[in-house]
């Protein structure tokens, strides 16, 4: 790692180069928060004499704001009014984002409804004098008075008339508008420069940035790029002003290309590139400068690597007018601008950059706790951002003089001085600051009138519509009670306290990070959380790479394992191929015997009473441990996952990691279940209650998930004081087998678990029929548990315990008030991740009539992009299914659908793949009730549906008997409830994707043709594999109770 204080002060850059340089910026996300904020503080903790200085200049410049007449701007106004801690905020914010894009006004007066009444917007009339928060309350509360509620259940009633819905809509839809003309300067580029003139006159300037987020189609990527070509155009009119330089624009990569991920680079730097060169070339011409705004850290270094790319471009380089913009929140600020510096002494070439504090802190924070990564990239408290805000400042104007032409961006009073400071001692004033259009002009105000700065405006240009995501981050980020933009203007805020210095407000937090958030290892307290892995960033990729890449060249083996000893006898005996490459051996299975089923029986009904009798903490530990060698061996079993199941690398984290969490939680369980409880009773007795095993389990597992629900099956039944028999899928016994191996590694004796693969229809018949049997645990086809389930019928002997997770038909429902783009992304990787393989995945989309030519437009052009190709490639997006017979079912299907027309998409395939590939295909139907049975794979159903059908739609799914998955997409709380009072279903989620239960989270399991329950990676999970038993003792009988005796004598 380099030493930040030899580059600012040792001449330390000058022995650095941009491309070796290049590797430490991913490599500074493995950082602790504490040892980055050291070496940060390190460079800008201020001497007394200058935090003292600064801190007066502060002061004074917060005081005159204060004394001054109608400091605030309309949107502070707002967002001081209505700040996130509020219930009404948060109704606004709901309202803001769903009004105005809502097609049908039934669904618009739905939501108002729903989300208005019960908030008191009368508390706020007329504590404004801002005509926006008027305005807006106004038509809020008029809303509020005419709508009648019934309080008890929290469910309308009625409207008064039917002539107020248009009046709500009406009042409502004003509201909005009001609300949006503050966040938007305007509709289209004319207008926003018409409306933006009078700043100009002032000494403000403008970048522009056309409002729209991330293209998810081609077309989508054409229209943004002709919205900023025209935009430059129309800027590229303007002229500066004697205190007002030109314009520019701000653009967005993830506008511009639909496939702007790590994944898919090639693209990137080659039909991105075009793209963004045509806009540089142009901006050139123009004289218009181009900013490319920063977004998620995953995107970080491939963007820096187009912007190299693009800034080697002469024409581009030598004009100086292509920037980029860091994130102060960052881990990665200050390496970034230190590459940034290499590349531009490199090319002798100046670069605009624009330092801002970052827009997307919370979504990094739940990002990374999610995918397990135990770490942040970003900065966990405001004063750590603060700190290293200001620290990339201070090197912007010194080391980087000459090479990055500064642009600060911030509302923060302290933070403007504390820059005005920094640019005096390294006599540097070729800077400019910037703001929000609509936030922040009382400070800038004052700083244009004191001392004379540039300062540009960053202002939104669209449809009101489109304001959402923009309208999302500027309320998480300015609207909370602690936020500067708000305090700034608050005459109960403490001046002091507003201008403290960040490097001495850190030096008192211990610890410097925050410890209300908590990395991924500790989410869940008291167990260990799986990790994951970052193939975004070139520190934890490029290791994992190469590893993975030896791995793949292995190959494995299967054989029947009893008594810990693989046995040479076999029932079957073959070569076994990936099934996504069929001349590709990747290893050889051995089958068993019936006389080996038989043997394993024996051999673990002999062993059962001394595991059942061990310690439960011994068996946890075991579990817990095999969590650990999972982790520990992950790039090997992810490339056997990828060799033998045809999975993607993500899909190979996904299951380790789900694998490992069920040892974990499991192990925790089995501590809970394991207490041994006194029951309160009558004196003169004692009742203890307690579990133990059941006997024999016999695990049968799908190939689906061939490692984490064998491997959960298997936890459950040993940890619960059973002996096992494992029996894996017919396709995927070499995950097993290696698995096996783990589990004794992990100290599991050897003989209380049998591996036998083989046939599931001859070993089956013959384990569930034996009445040795106390259990069965099952995951696959309804048809087959209803078999295993007359099998334990039939038998002689104790009744069996079946636990059964069978198939579904699984539904989402979108309404017109939910985001067309977040519905299709959900859509996508529930019915597509895993080649539509998993138990959860999607098969029917109700769409509501109102939204769905949209989304059908948006599903085709999503799946335009598609790449169908080998797991282990990282560009492939879905890859094959299982074998031959799964294949020739999901074809049949899709030729009989496409002979009835009703094909509405599909994926290119290449045709040189050698495997079992069926391309990802959407179909249009009428009903859910053609179709007859679960289609396990890569197809998606869409069912158009009418908003008052609803119920009867939610009825027809119910009437198909499965009950394992349903998602629902809408802003409308009553909907969201709706449904989940009358669908029959185990897992129900909400505005998310619909695969991926989270084991403690969200136990997963149906009821109906979908399975028995109880539900894997749930608080009832255990008892299923353990029998209940109580003891009652009569302590009187050996001559009374001491303890009463004792209890008597006290009296």
């Amino acid at each position: 790692m380099y030493d930040l204080k030899h580059v600012m002060y040792e001449d330390g850059l000058n022995q650095l180069n941009a491309t070796e340089f290049f590797s430490e910026i991913g490599q500074v996300y493995l950082k602790e928060e504490s040892d980055c904020i050291g070496s940060l503080k390190a460079i800008i903790e201020p001497t007394s004499s200058v935090a003292e200085a600064i801190h007066q200049k502060a002061y004074q410049l917060v005081e005159t704001i204060r004394n001054q007449p109608d400091i605030e701007s309309s949107l502070d106004a707002l967002l001081r009014e209505y700040n996130l801690t509020s219930k009404e905020g948060l109704v606004l914010m709901c309202l803001a984002e769903a009004f105005l894009r809502i097609p049908d006004k039934k669904s618009a007066d739905a939501l108002i409804r729903d989300k208005i009444v019960g908030v008191d917007w009368d508390d706020h009339k007329g504590k404004s004098n801002k005509s926006l928060v008027n305005f807006a309350t106004w038509g809020l509360m008029l809303t509020n008075n005419i709508v009648d509620v019934n309080e008890a259940s929290g469910v309308f009633k009625k409207l008064v008339n039917s002539m107020s819905e248009p009046m709500i809509r009406q009042a409502v839809n004003f509201a909005m508008q009001v609300m949006g003309k503050q966040f938007v300067l305007g509709e289209n580029m004319p207008e926003a420069l018409k409306n933006g003139m009078k700043q100009r006159e002032k000494g403000y300037t403008f970048t522009f940035d056309m409002l729209g987020e991330a293209a998810m189609t081609r077309e989508d990527a054409e229209r943004y790029f002709e919205d900023y070509m025209n935009a430059l155009r129309a800027v590229g009119k303007e002229k500066a002003m004697p205190n007002s330089p030109k314009p520019s624009l701000s653009i967005k990569l993830s506008a511009l290309h639909q496939r702007y991920n790590v994944s898919q680079k090639h693209l990137v730097m080659t039909e991105l590139f075009e793209r963004v060169k045509a806009l540089a070339l142009l901006g050139k011409e123009l004289d218009v400068e181009i900013s490319i705004d920063a977004e998620e850290a995953d995107r970080l270094e491939l963007s820096l690597e187009l912007f190299e790319k693009l800034v080697r471009v002469p024409e581009i380089g030598e004009w100086g007018g292509l920037g980029l913009v860091i994130q102060g929140y960052a881990k990665h600020a200050m390496p970034s601008l230190i590459w940034v510096t290499l590349l531009g002494k490199e090319l002798g070439i100046e670069i605009p950059v624009r330092l801002v504090k970052g827009a997307y802190w919370d979504t990094e924070i739940k990002d990374s706790q999610i995918r397990g990564l135990n770490n942040f990239p970003v900065f966990t408290r405001k004063e750590n951002t603060d700190v290293s805000y200001l620290a990339c400042a201070s090197f912007m104007l010194s080391q980087a003089k000459g090479v990055i032409r500064p642009q600060f961006a911030t509302h923060n009073a302290q933070t403007v001085m504390t820059i005005i400071e920094l640019s005096q001692q390294h006599k540097n004033d070729q800077f400019e600051f910037q703001r929000l259009h609509g936030m922040g002009e009382a400070l800038y105000n004052e700083v244009i009138r004191q001392y004379g700065k540039n300062v540009r405006i960053y202002a939104p240009v669209g449809l009101h519509n489109d304001l959402l995501p923009y309208l999302v981050r500027r309320l998480l980020e300015n609207g909370a009670n602690s936020s500067f933009v708000h305090q700034l203007v608050d005459p109960t805020v403490p001046i002091d306290g507003l201008i403290q210095h960040p490097a001495l407000v850190v030096n008192k937090n211990k610890p410097v990070e925050n410890p209300l958030i908590a990395k991924s290892d500790q989410l869940y307290g008291d167990r260990l959380n799986s990790r994951g892995l970052n193939m975004n960033f070139t520190s934890t990729w490029k290791p994992f790479e190469i590893a993975y890449a030896n791995e793949l060249k292995r190959e494995w083996r299967a054989a029947p394992i009893i008594n810990g000893t693989t046995l040479q006898e076999f029932h079957d005996d073959y070569d076994a191929f990936a099934p996504f490459d069929l001349t590709h051996k990747i290893g050889q299975v051995r089958t068993a015997t019936d006389q080996q089923a038989k043997k394993a029986l024996d051999e673990l009904a002999k062993a059962w009473p001394a595991w059942n009798a061990t310690d439960v903490e011994k068996r946890a530990e075991i579990l817990e441990k095999t969590a650990d060698l999972l982790e520990h061996q992950r790039v090997e079993l992810i490339a056997l996952c990828t060799m033998e199941a045809g999975k993607t690398i993500q899909d190979g984290v996904d299951e380790i990691r789900e694998a490992a969490d069920f040892c974990r939680y499991y192990a925790l369980e089995a501590r809970r279940y394991g207490e041994v409880k006194e029951l309160k009773g009558p004196v003169g007795e004692r009742n203890i209650y307690y579990r133990e095993g059941k006997g024999i389990f016999v695990c049968i597992s799908p190939w689906n998930f061939p490692l984490a629900i064998y491997l959960g099956q298997i936890a459950a039944a040993l940890v619960s004081g059973n002996t096992v028999i494992a029996k894996p899928a017919e396709a995927t016994p070499m995950i097993a087998y290696r698995i096996v191996e783990l589990l004794f590694e992990a100290g599991l004796p050897k003989d209380v678990i049998a591996l036998l693969p083989g046939s599931g229809k001859r070993l089956g018949d013959i384990l569930t029929t034996d009445p040795r049997v106390a259990g069965v645990c099952f995951t696959g086809s309804t048809q087959t548990a209803k078999a295993i389930n007359m099998n334990l019928a039939s038998r002689e002997g104790a009744i069996a315990t079946l636990i059964a997770e069978t198939g579904g038909q699984n539904v989402m429902f979108a309404d017109s008030t939910a985001l067309p783009e977040q519905v299709v992304r959900d859509a996508l990787q529930s019915a597509f991740v895993s080649a539509g393989q998993r138990c959860s995945a999607l098969r029917v989309l109700y769409l509501q009539e109102e939204i769905a030519d949209r989304i059908v437009e948006l599903l085709k052009g999503a799946l335009a992009d598609y790449v169908i190709g080998l797991p282990y490639n990282r560009t492939t997006d879905v890859t094959c299914v299982i074998d031959q017979r799964a294949k020739d079912g999901l074809m049949a299907h899709i030729e009989a659908l496409t002979e009835k027309n009703k094909l509405v998409a599909q994926a290119s395939l290449d045709v040189e793949l050698q495997g079992y590939f069926v391309a990802p295909t959407v179909f249009e139907i009428d009903s859910i009730q053609t179709l007859t049975k679960e289609h396990f794979g890569p197809i998606l159903h869409i069912v158009r549906y009418q908003r008052d059908d609803l119920l009867k739609c939610i009825d027809e799914v119910n009437q198909t008997g499965f009950g394992l998955t349903m998602g629902v997409h809408t802003r409308n709380d009553h909907v969201i409830d709706l449904i989940e009072k009358h669908a029959h279903v185990g897992n129900y989620y909400v505005n998310r994707n619909q695969v991926g239960a989270v084991v403690g989270l969200q136990p997963f399991g149906g009821h109906g043709l979908s399975g028995t329950g109880p539900k894997a990676g749930g608080p009832l999970y255990l008892s299923r594999f353990m029998n209940e038993r109580s003891t009652s003792i009569n302590t009187a009988a050996i001559g009374g109770d001491a303890a009463l005796i004792g209890l008597s004598a006290k009296l």
